[in-house]
């Protein structure tokens, strides 16, 4: 069996190859993990290194960056940019047309609200509370 592959050329020109997610059409890089059961919008993206769990639903147009862990049960809404190696958290709730900055983690069964921005490094706890992850 073959496989068809995309070919997007990005903003500094580098090509990435994305195929078709069998649960929504959206498109996925190759070395990305996505479980099966996830819903990936066709209109979203997920990245080279990402992984993506079971039972995700990543809405419209939305896109998972390069190193994003996104635990099972998540729910991303539409338009929402996790940036590259952030971590979400089992159950977790991002709402529609907010952006997680790089490296920032949002523990499970959190919720971030709609219209949010989290800069770079941004700890959201369960209860809602934000912080700043510690560097090592």
């Amino acid at each position: 069996m073959s496989r068809t592959f995309v070919e997007i050329e990005g903003d500094r020109g580098q090509v990435s190859r994305y195929r078709k997610h069998v649960n929504g059409k959206g498109l996925v890089a190759v070395g990305a993990e996505v479980d099966p059961s996830a819903y990936v919008h066709p209109t979203s993206y997920v990245e080279s290194g990402a992984r993506v769990a079971q039972n995700v639903w990543i809405g419209q147009g939305s896109w998972i960056e390069q190193g994003a862990l996104v635990g099972a049960g998540t729910v991303i809404g539409a338009h929402v940019h996790v940036g590259e190696e952030s971590r979400i958290g089992l159950g977790a709730k991002v709402g529609s047309h907010s952006r997680i900055g790089a490296k920032s983690t949002i523990a499970d069964h959190a919720h971030v609200e709609n219209d949010s921005t989290l800069a770079s490094g941004t700890l959201v706890r369960a209860d809602g509370s934000r912080g700043y992850a510690r560097a090592a």
